[in-house]
């Protein structure tokens, strides 16, 4: 951890006097007040907007203007564009007055119209008309309804026409009348009358006994009569029982009433034959009266309609097709006359909104005026209906129903012969709307499908219109992260877009350059209707241009910031009664737009003030460095130091390095890179004068969120060799860059904000004149530094370095010469590394100390033991021998009892 400020005295004498080497790199490495900001001269510039130069509508675009001119010149399938760029910079604004300027001169496309389809309904007919014409056609059909209708329905209320209806009916009931006379004198010869029955009027053939009296007349149409006619001499013979008596018939009379009955049914059943023969006949001749009036309807419309169709016919004489149609509906009018008049039919009665039946109505899907050049098409919302078109459907008593009058067309219908723009984003957030697109332009045919069939894969009855031929060239606009992806993901997307056209950021800032970014600052404010600005409005949003693309010697392109800046100048110039706009207008509406996204800003200043945040801008410290980063939040960007300390384990590892931020998963790829490759270069520098016998952990003090990029490389560098050197870190520097494997100082982004940041941060705390920052030197070209840090520099009470390697940051940030190397090829004890190596073997020679007092007391103690063991080993042989001179003694006199017992012995012997 850091080591406080108050014990530094026992670790660094000071020096009044700073090291020459010190004093030499900050000479070099300081960069003057001229270097932090590029100004636009006003002088060169116009006195104001109304003077500027005209628009070049493709300033700053030539890449991606040669390659949409080529992508237009070539006719072949598949050369479509995908123009490539960030959003805001204008490239639709920019295609669409090429397209429109190159619209203007091409040939006006044809017209299209969808008709009925006399032959088959559910496919319409697809027309093709010149320009203008379509509309015209439409007309011509409306006047042609109108005018047959009131025609026919003239024709057929006149007397004439009555007068021929009633001719051929009378002449039909004529013949009918004189077919069944002649029939029924017929009948007489048979002695059969032609009578009708009464209840179906049906015609047959009776006796004419059976006639009713009343009716019995000759013209056989006498009503139903009796079914059987008996003679009173017939029922004479008959007895009670009903059957003939024996005495009185005479032997032959049966046979005589058989015949007759036999000869009298033949005959019957002969007339009978007649009359079904003739009632065919009648029908016949009702069917011919019936075909006579109905080719009587036909003649009166033919020759009713054909005046009304000839100047039609002579006006659009050069096209086949419309003739073709124009006759089909003529033949069609003649053939339904009758349900015209009538207008008992819905196919024949106009509908609501209509002034012509569905059935003879003309749907224009395009037209376009008269030598109005080719159609530019932008369209915002490119759905699968909007795109291609769609079939509607209205509901009626339940039942579905659709005709050729709700064919509508889409934006390639509208398109078609010109040019299409859109939003790539938006086309791939609806469903099919890509493939849809993708067929059309591949088969070259705008083919209408119901998408609904296609969702919900009913079988519901719809048009199929006949497909219209597609000659367009599509523009889709998008970022190239989105191009890219649709290559991976999309096989046949390179095929359909076979060209790239790239939009840049920015361009060079040159005086050319300049007034032509004024020329198109002059074009918006036309546009928007807003004040002149003054020339030194200009200069200072030239300025801002360049401080957004972060480069001295480039303008940023963005047209949506421009276009702010602009409004809201003009609203300060508003508010200040002022006719033309000055550079304190555009500075008030920048400080504006700054203050409305420094929310965040303004919470992390909050916690510097009360404290919570530990920032310290003055005084030494080890291994604890003001790191610059940069803090992003959706449209809000801004500078900020943090807190870098790295903290040593002596004795412990092998040189590792302990990442904090990137074991906690808050480090991203880049940033473990740049660890690793600062990893890498100590190392290299150390270990081959020394092992490496210690262990290092690094992390951003009071960093909750994920931090990512190598910007932090040469900070982590200079905290952890002031760890190892135990050498303190001016905490009035802050330092940013990114670093290579040979200790070279890189580039990084965001410098203006991260410069900014740490003053706001010193400002906030005092300025002492001693603060200050060390940038990498090869972002000295890219600073655009706000005024009041620039009045700082030049007044000496902040500073600012430029580096190209680490050994430069360090001996800012210490004071100290670092890598200083004797005649022997090591480096000097009073370097940055010579204390780092001094260290390393003070650590290297406290272990071996160490040992060797391990060594000493394990010695003593094995001494010990082996003089403990003689010891034992002494008093085991002194205790031996004194127990043998016991047992010796024993023996004797022992050996002195048995020579007495002996003697005793013999006696008793």
């Amino acid at each position: 951890m850091a080591t406080p400020i108050s014990t530094l005295k026992d670790n660094q004498q000071a020096s009044d006097t700073p090291h020459p080497v010190f004093t030499d790199v900050k000479q070099r490495c300081l960069i003057t007040a001229e270097q932090l900001k590029r100004y636009s001269e006003p002088s060169e510039l116009p006195t104001d907007t109304r003077t500027a130069p005209d628009l070049d509508v493709g300033f700053g675009q030539q890449r991606a203007i040669k390659a949409l001119q080529t992508a237009l010149d070539i006719k072949a399938s598949g050369y479509h564009v995908f123009a490539a760029g960030e959003n805001g910079l204008g490239k639709r604004t920019i295609i669409s007055r090429l397209l429109n300027r190159i619209a203007a001169d091409a040939p006006t496309p044809d017209d299209w119209v969808y008709v009925h389809n006399f032959t088959d309904p559910r496919t319409p007919l697809a027309l093709r008309l010149p320009a203008g014409q379509a509309a015209l056609l439409q007309q011509q059909i409306n006047s042609l309804w109108q005018q047959a209708k009131k025609r026919l329905s003239q024709r057929f209320r006149s007397d004439q026409y009555q007068s021929k209806i009633e001719a051929i009916k009378n002449n039909t009931h004529e013949q009918e009348s004189h077919a069944y006379e002649a029939l029924n004198a017929e009948g007489k010869q048979y002695d059969l009358a032609l009578t009708f029955r009464s209840f179906d009027n049906k015609a047959m053939f009776v006796h004419p006994s059976q006639l009713p009296t009343e009716n019995n007349d000759h013209d056989g149409h006498s009503p139903k009569a009796s079914d059987s006619h008996i003679s009173e001499s017939e029922t004479s013979g008959r007895n009670k029982e009903g059957r003939p008596s024996t005495n009185d018939r005479p032997t032959d009379y049966g046979n005589r009433e058989y015949e007759a009955e036999l000869s009298n049914f033949a005959q019957k059943n002969h007339m009978q034959k007649r009359l079904s023969q003739l009632t065919i006949a009648l029908e016949q001749l009702e069917d011919e009266a019936n075909d006579a009036i109905e080719a009587l309807h036909r003649s009166i419309a033919r020759r009713a309609l054909q005046p009304l169709f000839a100047p039609v016919y002579e006006q659009f004489s050069a096209h086949p097709l419309v003739i073709d149609y124009l006759k089909a509906v003529f033949a069609d009018m003649v053939t339904h006359v009758e349900r015209i008049v009538n207008g008992d039919d819905e196919e024949f009665v106009t509908a609501v909104l209509a002034t012509t039946p569905s059935r003879y109505a003309v749907n224009v899907i395009v037209s376009h005026p008269p030598d109005s050049g080719a159609p530019v098409i932008f369209e915002d919302l490119p759905t699968h209906l909007n795109l291609l078109g769609h079939v509607e459907q209205i509901t009626q008593l339940g039942t579905v129903t659709t005709d050729v009058s709700m064919i509508r067309a889409g934006a390639l219908h509208r398109a078609n012969g010109g040019y299409l723009l859109l939003e790539a984003s938006h086309l791939l957030e609806h469903p099919y709307a890509w493939q849809g697109l993708k067929r059309a332009l591949q088969s070259r045919k705008i083919k209408l499908s119901s998408l609904e069939q296609m969702l919900t894969l009913t079988g519901s009855l719809s048009l199929s219109p006949a497909p219209i031929d597609l000659d367009i060239k599509v523009i889709l606009l998008g970022e190239a992260d989105l191009y890219y992806e649709l290559l991976e993901l999309e096989p046949e997307f390179d095929a359909v877009f076979k060209v790239r056209a790239d939009f840049h950021d920015d361009v060079i800032r040159t005086s050319e350059h300049e007034l032509a970014l004024v020329a198109k600052m002059a074009d918006i404010i036309d546009y928007a209707n807003l004040y002149p600005f003054d020339r030194h409005a200009q200069a200072t949003l030239l300025e801002h241009l360049s401080l957004q693309a972060e480069e001295q010697d480039r303008l940023s392109l963005h047209s949506d910031l421009l276009i702010k800046l602009l409004h809201e100048s003009n609203r300060h110039a508003r508010l200040n009664d002022e006719s033309i706009v000055t550079a304190e207008h555009v500075t008030q509406a920048i400080n504006d737009m700054d203050e409305r996204s420094g929310y965040l800003r303004d919470l992390y200043w909050d916690e510097l003030k009360n404290g919570q945040q530990l920032i310290q801008t003055q005084g030494r410290a080890v291994g604890q460095v003001n790191a610059l980063t940069v803090v992003s939040y959706a449209d809000s960007e801004f500078g900020m130091p943090a807190r870098l300390t790295a903290v040593i384990q002596p004795n412990i590892g092998a040189g590792e390095i302990l990442d904090i931020e990137r074991d906690v998963d808050l480090g991203g790829s880049l940033h473990a890179k740049g660890m690793l490759i600062m990893t890498s270069y100590l190392r290299a520098l150390f270990s081959q004068h020394h092992a490496l016998n210690f262990s290092a952990s690094l992390a951003f003090e009071q960093s909750y969120a994920h931090i990512d990029g190598d910007s932090a490389t040469v900070s982590e560098g200079c905290a952890l060799l002031s760890a190892l050197a135990n050498v303190p870190i001016d905490q009035s520097f802050a330092i940013t860059g990114s670093m290579n494997q040979l200790g070279e100082v890189q580039a990084v982004g965001g410098i203006n904000a991260k410069i900014a940041g740490f003053f706001d941060a010193c400002r906030e705390q005092e300025l002492t004149g001693q603060q200050g920052v060390v940038i990498p030197m090869a972002n000295v070209k890219q600073l655009m530094l706000r005024d009041d840090i620039i009045d700082a520099v030049n007044a000496g009470s902040f500073h600012i370095y430029g580096v190209h390697t680490l050994s430069e940051a360090l001996s800012l940030m210490t004071g100290l010469p670092i890598d200083t190397m004797n005649k022997k090829g090591r480096y000097r004890k009073d370097t940055l590394f010579g204390k780092v190596l001094s260290r390393l073997m003070l650590w290297d020679e406290n272990q071996n100390g160490e040992d060797d007092i391990d060594d000493k007391k394990s010695k003593n103690k094995v001494k010990k033991k082996q003089k403990a063991k003689r010891q034992k080993k002494e008093d085991k042989s002194r205790k031996d021998k004194r127990q043998d001179e016991k047992n010796n003694s024993e023996v004797t006199s022992n050996g002195e009892h048995d020579d007495e017992q002996n003697i005793d012995n013999n006696e008793v012997k």
